[in-house]
C-alpha cells in the first residue's frame, strides 16, 4: 500500500475540462443511424476525428423512449464514424444501466448547448444539394500543434474542401461554386466567397464568416446554417460582408452583415 508522501510524489490529481459532442439520437435504429451518418460523411470522414462524444436519449420518438438501445451496436457505429462515446445521458433508468453495461459513463450532468455538431453535419450535406455535390478533394485537414491560422492562396474549385482544424482559415482567393471551406475558428476570404463556409465546426458559437463578396452557396457557424434557397438581400449578395451569430427568442439565428469600407 503505498503511503501519503510517497502517492504525492509518483501522481497529481487536477480538476480539467473536456470539450464534448453531444449525439442527440432520434431513432434507436442503428441501421438507419449508420446508413445517415455514412452518407453525411461521405465527403469529411475525418470530420469528428477521435472526438469524445455524449449519447444522448432525449430526442428518441415516444415510441422509444422506454425501448431497449442496441449500445454494442450503436458504439460500433459511431467507432466506425471516428467517434469516441464516453457517456449517456437523458435515458430511462433500464437504458442507462444499459449503456453502462456497454462502458459508458452516467453523463447525465453534461450541460447541453442549444447549437451542436450535429447541425454542423446537416450543413455539409444538405438535402438539396446532396445529388450534385461531386466528393471533395481535401486538400488539408491536420494542423501542425499550436499554429496559426491556416492561409490557402490559390483559388478553390468544385470539389475541393479546406478544413482548418482548431484553428482560422485565411482564403487569399476565390472560392468556387461547389468547393467548402471549413474551420473550428474563423473563416475570412479575400475575394468572393461562391462556395460553402463553415465556422464554428465543432461548436464555437463565436466564430464568424468575412468575405469580400459574399455569394455562397452556404453559410455555417456552429451548426446553425442558410442555403443559398434563403437568398441574401441585394444590398448585401456580391459586397463586402461579415456573418456571425446572434441568440434570439427562437434560439441562435445567423446575422449577415455589410462591411463599411
Amino acid at each position: 500500500m503505498l503511503s501519503a508522501s510517497s502517492a504525492s510524489v509518483s501522481y497529481e490529481i487536477k480538476s480539467a475540462d473536456l470539450a464534448l459532442v453531444a449525439l442527440l439520437l432520434k431513432t434507436a435504429n442503428i441501421e438507419t443511424l449508420a446508413s445517415e451518418l455514412k452518407q453525411q460523411l461521405a465527403d469529411t470522414p475525418d470530420f469528428f476525428d477521435q472526438e469524445p462524444v455524449v449519447i444522448d436519449l432525449s430526442g428518441l420518438s415516444t415510441p422509444e423512449k422506454n425501448q431497449a438501445v442496441d449500445f454494442d451496436g450503436l458504439l460500433r457505429v459511431l467507432r466506425s464514424c471516428k467517434m469516441h462515446p464516453l457517456g449517456v445521458r437523458s435515458g430511462t433508468v433500464e437504458q442507462m444501466q444499459a449503456g453502462m453495461r456497454a462502458g459508458l459513463i452516467d453523463a447525465s450532468y453534461a450541460r447541453i448547448l442549444r447549437t451542436a455538431v450535429p447541425g454542423a453535419l446537416e450543413t455539409l450535406a444538405p438535402k438539396a444539394t446532396l445529388a450534385a455535390a461531386p466528393a471533395p478533394s481535401p486538400i488539408h485537414t491536420q494542423p501542425e500543434p499550436n499554429s496559426g491560422a491556416m492561409v490557402i492562396d490559390k483559388p478553390l474549385r468544385s470539389g475541393q474542401q479546406v478544413y482548418a482544424k482548431g484553428r482560422d482559415l485565411v482564403v487569399l482567393a476565390m472560392v468556387n461554386p461547389g468547393a467548402e471551406v471549413i474551420a473550428d475558428g474563423n473563416i475570412h476570404v479575400y475575394a468572393a466567397l461562391r462556395g460553402k463556409a463553415i465556422a464554428g465546426a465543432k461548436g464555437n458559437s463565436n466564430a464568424m464568416i468575412f468575405a469580400q463578396s459574399m455569394e455562397p452557396e452556404l453559410l455555417s457557424i456552429a451548426g446553425v446554417y442558410r442555403t443559398s434557397e434563403n437568398s441574401l438581400p441585394a444590398d448585401i449578395w456580391g459586397k463586402a460582408a461579415q456573418v456571425r451569430l446572434k441568440p434570439s427568442p427562437e434560439g441562435e439565428k445567423l446575422v449577415i452583415q455589410a462591411l463599411k469600407a
